[in-house]
């Protein structure tokens, strides 16, 4: 089965409906905004079902102990919104590999991922990975989603349809080069209606997106 068909089941011990749903939009509707709320994703229906019947503090409060000093991006479900994309890049310090991804924001469900390239650098790869989620809306003709993302220079390089990157071009990394001037090209040559959104990694924690190689 692959990533984008993998299903999750969210209990909602408190919430506006309580109840077990298969899709995170559902159970967003039973939490957001509702005081003190209670609720959990789990991967399976029979492990949904076995923790609805028992309390919440069994899953909830005994587990996470306390609160984490880093927020999770679900602790802000009512300020970010669901209907998007998030996308992110990371480069290795030691392999010089650059790989980059988007994902669906609320359930971390992968929707593209390219890489790993030699010689690149992460702002390149978020610009790609920009240029790569608005070519996607828009093939799809789907001019709600938003997306994410947390490098302000990379959406400045989409603003402007240039990349101002000092990377240096070498045989290893021409591929790069590239794909620099087809995503600088496809900006100056398509109209879209996608909105470009900063990610509020200091109050929200690291994009859903991240490598998590931090």
């Amino acid at each position: 089965m692959s990533k984008k068909n993998k299903i999750k089941y969210y209990v909602v011990w408190v919430g506006q409906n309580p109840g077990i749903y298969d899709n995170w939009k559902d159970c967003q509707l039973q939490v957001a905004g509702f005081p003190n709320a209670q609720y959990k994703s789990f991967k399976s229906l029979e492990a949904a079902q076995l923790a609805f019947n028992e309390s919440a503090k069994e899953h909830i409060i005994k587990q996470k102990g306390p609160r984490k000093s880093k927020p999770t991006y679900l602790d802000f479900a009512e300020e970010i919104i669901a209907d998007s994309i998030s996308v992110d890049a990371a480069c290795s310090s030691s392999t010089k590999l650059m790989e980059y991804q988007g994902v669906d924001t609320m359930t971390k469900e992968e929707i593209f991922k390219m890489g790993p390239f030699q010689g690149g650098t992460n702002n390149v790869g978020e610009f790609l990975a920009l240029v790569h989620a608005l070519a996607y809306l828009k093939k799809n003709n789907d001019t709600q989603k938003v997306v994410y993302s947390d490098s302000r220079t990379a959406m400045a390089w989409v603003r402007n349809k240039f990349v101002k990157t000092t990377m240096k071009q070498t045989a290893s990394n021409k591929i790069l080069f590239d794909l620099i001037k087809r995503g600088e090209s496809w900006l100056k040559n398509n109209d879209y209606k996608t909105k470009i959104l900063k990610w509020d990694t200091e109050r929200w924690g690291e994009i859903p997106a991240d490598f998590g190689r931090k």
